[in-house]
């Protein structure tokens, strides 16, 4: 089964997230509130996807994707931001995200994000 760690500094976005990759057939192996946790996380269970939040406290989800690309740079990251940050989306490409969903989430749209990158 394909794993998935989930990081959003909003609860409830990682649970509406979470609850859409379950019925997709994925497994959720763990989550974390900001950049920083990510890092140590994905060290810790090396998932197969990560789904990356931008804006959040301690370290942005960008300076986090360039982080965990450091350290494995086969890593699979799918950005999610809210409307409004093309900007920052572009740069988190940069750094090295493979993909990108935008708030609020659209399950077929999380679901086409994931079948693109499970065939890289």
């Amino acid at each position: 089964m394909t794993t998935v760690l989930i990081v959003d500094d909003a609860t409830f976005m990682r649970m509406v997230l979470k609850e859409m990759l379950v019925k997709l057939g994925y497994e959720v192996i763990g989550e974390a509130g900001n950049g920083a946790e990510a890092v140590q996380e994905y060290e810790k269970l090396k998932p197969d996807f990560v789904t990356m939040d931008i804006t959040m406290p301690e370290m942005d989800g960008i300076a986090a994707v360039r982080k965990i690309k450091e350290n494995d740079p086969n890593a699979r990251i799918i950005m999610c931001s809210a409307m409004g940050q093309q900007g920052m989306i572009v740069e988190a490409i940069q750094a090295g995200a493979r993909d990108f969903i935008v708030k609020p989430f659209q399950p077929d749209r999380v679901e086409q994000a994931f079948r693109k990158l499970e065939g890289v």
